[in-house]
């Protein structure tokens, strides 16, 4: 009885022994393979807040962003700022690019996850039904019918979706700044207008003055006189008040404070230089809507992840498997058997998700036709406006031309020459001024239908604009 008793021992001994062993290896393959460790990375809205305060133009790491992004050197600071400039400054600040760029790290991600291979899977088991029963089964996932390929194409073209996202925020941010800039341009030359208006305003309220008290004209001239110079004055305030609200929206745009740009001048070289109608083809403008806006392409990759979704959906029909080696020792035998597990699609063939996957590639296909026909729509509209808007522009410059060119030295002349008297020029420099805040109307309303026209096309059509829209993150 004691020598069947030590023999019980040492077999139970010998499992236990085998079950060791069999843990330590699992557990050195584990402690082996490297690991990524957590790492903090704590916020605090005051320090955020305080970075954001404290953002300016004359950031050193906006001048090596810049120079990095047009591949030239360039002299720190400018002595202006124009739309390119300005427009990578706010790539560098703008917070909506570094949600977007996150967004495309994050689909990039994702591939590495689609990437993945299944790990296999090692089981133990031990005193069943036997205490010294021991079984050991090494299992690896097979993944059939090309699932796998499947996935990395899906999120492939997600990633592609997030990169185009990217573009497409860095076009809108774009567009932001360029319809800032605009409003602050012609805030400040509407002001310089405004003001030297009022100097003739002023000018001819104390010369009529004059004559009332010679008696030469009555009371109600310097009346209106008065009246037209206070409007002048509550223009030129307006204005001001303009000129601070547009500087503020351009620092919104650009993601710094409005303190950010004091004693930053502003420069547009081409801003009454606008494309001629004839330069702007009907069949091309609709060509660039329909194949460069990134709204169509963005479109256009979520059909091809969409299909890719529903064959991954279809070869899910076709159940994996896990395959490896068995092994079992019971007291002194040893027993090697191959192992083989799979699902049995009895109760479901896939159906129901098969069927979600089919609609949602039907809706991306739709959604693709709309997108390119709202495309055509804007394009075509954003063309008409434009055209409008530059005839009415062109009219505008003939009436200032005539007045600049014409009229006032014909005025000038004729009071040197004592034909007429200072009241006939200060008439038509008045009207001279009142044709260029028409004119600078003008030159407003068709930069900011040129702008909706770029808009409709994403895509620049004036040369001085050749901001690139991709570009490499902001070393912070």
């Amino acid at each position: 009885m004691a020598t069947f008793q030590a023999t019980q021992n040492v077999r139970k001994g010998v499992c236990l022994r085998y079950l060791g062993v069999c843990a330590g290896i699992a557990l050195g393959v584990t402690c082996c393979t490297p690991v990524q460790r957590y790492r903090p990375a704590p916020l605090s809205s005051v320090e955020t807040a305080s970075k954001l305060e404290v953002r300016t133009l004359d950031d050193p790491g906006l001048e090596a962003f810049i120079e990095k992004s047009l591949g030239r050197s360039i002299d720190w600071p400018p002595k202006a700022w124009d739309l390119r400039l300005l427009t990578l400054a706010a790539f560098y600040f703008n917070p909506q690019l570094a949600t977007a760029r996150d967004q495309v790290a994050a689909a990039q991600a994702a591939i590495a996850t689609a990437n993945m291979r299944p790990n296999p899977v090692l089981s133990v088991s031990a005193g069943v039904p036997s205490p010294y029963l021991l079984g050991l089964e090494f299992a690896i996932p097979m993944i059939t019918a090309g699932k796998r390929q499947y996935q990395i194409e899906a999120a492939k073209n997600l990633s592609e979706v997030a990169r185009l996202n990217l573009a497409h925020t860095a076009w809108t941010v774009r567009s932001g700044v360029r319809a800032a800039l605009l409003n602050v341009l012609v805030a400040e030359r509407s002001q310089t207008l405004f003001r030297a208006e009022a100097r003739l305003q002023s000018e001819r309220l104390f010369r009529l003055g004059k004559q009332l008290e010679a008696g030469a004209i009555a009371r109600p001239a310097v009346d209106s006189a008065r009246v037209d110079l206070l409007n002048s004055q509550l223009a030129v305030q307006t204005a001001e008040g303009r000129v601070t609200e547009a500087k503020a929206a351009l620092a919104a745009a650009i993601g710094i404070p409005v303190a950010g740009l004091k004693g930053v001048r502003f420069a547009w070289p081409g801003f009454d230089r606008l494309p001629p109608i004839t330069a702007l083809s009907a069949r091309q403008i609709q060509r660039d809507a329909v194949l460069n806006r990134l709204d169509v392409r963005q479109a256009l990759v979520q059909y091809s992840a969409a299909q890719a979704t529903l064959q991954l959906e279809i070869a899910r029909q076709y159940p994996d498997f896990q395959i490896g080696p068995g092994y079992q020792y019971e007291e002194t035998d040893n027993f090697f058997a191959p192992i083989f597990s799979m699902t049995l699609p009895l109760f479901n063939r896939n159906q129901g998700p098969i069927a979600e996957a089919e609609a949602r590639r039907k809706q991306a296909a739709d959604n693709l036709l709309a997108t390119q026909a709202r495309a055509i729509a804007e394009s075509e509209q954003a063309l008409a406006q434009y055209r409008a808007a530059y005839a009415q522009l062109h009219d505008a410059q003939q009436v200032l031309a005539d007045l600049r060119h014409v009229q006032e030295p014909m005025a000038r002349q004729q009071v040197a020459a004592g034909e007429t008297d200072w009241l006939s020029l200060n008439t038509v420099l008045l009207q001279g001024s009142a044709a260029a805040q028409t004119w600078l109307n003008t030159i407003f309303q068709t930069q900011a239908a040129l702008g909706a026209l770029e808009d409709a096309i994403q895509k620049p059509l004036e040369p001085e604009d050749d901001a690139p829209l991709a570009l490499p993150a902001p070393a912070k």
